[in-house]
């Protein structure tokens, strides 16, 4: 079986901080800055290499600022 793995940017400008992605994340593979952007807004960072590429963050994101990659590694038989 193929393991999946994922990784994901997160454009910290924009970022308002809502939280949603934080919540719905199942790997809890994010975060809320101890610092703020420009904006004033504490944002949402990769905290760990948890992150499966379920993408469930980047669809609840109403900024439609997060990007998700996958990688998939199949093994050798």
């Amino acid at each position: 079986m193929a393991k999946v793995y994922g990784d994901i940017v997160v454009d910290i400008e924009k970022c308002k901080g809502c939280e949603l992605c934080i919540e719905v994340c199942p790997e809890n593979t994010l975060a809320l800055s101890e610092v703020i952007n420009k904006k004033g807004y504490r944002y949402s960072i990769k905290i760990n290499d948890n992150c499966t590429g379920c993408a469930n963050c980047a669809i609840i994101c109403p900024e439609a600022i997060i990007t998700v990659y996958r990688k998939v590694e199949k093994k050798a038989v």
